[in-house]
């Protein structure tokens, strides 16, 4: 199995959505920062070492079919060589509201790691690694955080030829993304999760199964 559809769009732009629909669609298993904190013994050692700069993206997807959300995200270029005839889809919404919603939920996750319990943070500094520094080069502020992500995503446009990549925000549904992929819409709703709200009961879940992890 190798990956057939990334995504590079940054987390907060329907990312989770994207997951559970290339699943529907039969591009699963579908690679998401979940995966990370789930199995956070084999991928957190290998996201340090891709950090570092030697990758091993075999190992890193082994198994999966499909990969969106961060980490993915920040290694776009790097997996678009790696993988020249998967597809690429860029997941996208309004600057101001990522920017809002980033803030409250990733940002603010990332920034409170010290009142995390210990056992729990290898993989959010981690993730800090990849998201603050390497996606968004220290962008902190509502300003410099929508100048990254509008950065982002004209890069990916620019650099991914038109033909191998789709944007698309989650209101677009079915039809664009079943089209770009050749194949048949379903008929149930497109996929519309990981509010706020979901995104730090996700967290709560986290904080279980990396103390379960520790214990063991």
């Amino acid at each position: 199995m190798t990956l057939s559809v990334i995504s590079a769009g940054f987390g907060r732009t329907g990312t989770m959505s994207l997951k559970l629909a290339l699943e529907e669609l039969g591009f699963g298993p579908c690679h998401h920062m979940d995966e990370v904190i789930e199995h956070s013994e084999v991928q957190v050692p290998l996201w340090r070492n891709a950090l570092d700069g030697v990758p091993d993206f075999a190992a890193i997807y082994a198994g999966y079919r499909s990969a969106v959300d961060w980490p993915t995200a920040a290694f776009w270029r790097e997996l678009a060589a790696a993988y020249p005839e998967a597809k690429f889809i860029l997941t996208s919404r309004p600057v101001e509201s990522w920017v809002r919603s980033f803030s409250d939920t990733i940002l603010a996750t990332l920034q409170d790691i010290d009142n995390w319990p210990l056992e729990t943070t290898e993989w959010l500094h981690t993730a800090k690694r990849i998201v603050l520094e390497r996606s968004l080069q220290g962008a902190v502020t509502p300003e410099s955080l929508a100048q990254a992500f509008l950065v982002h995503e004209a890069a990916v446009k620019a650099e991914i030829p038109a033909n191998r990549l789709l944007v698309h925000r989650a209101e677009d549904g079915w039809e664009s993304l079943c089209a770009f992929l050749g194949v048949p819409a379903p008929q149930t709703v497109y996929p519309y999760t990981n509010s706020n709200e979901e995104f730090f009961d996700l967290l709560e879940e986290a904080k279980d199964v990396s103390s379960g992890s520790e214990a063991q």
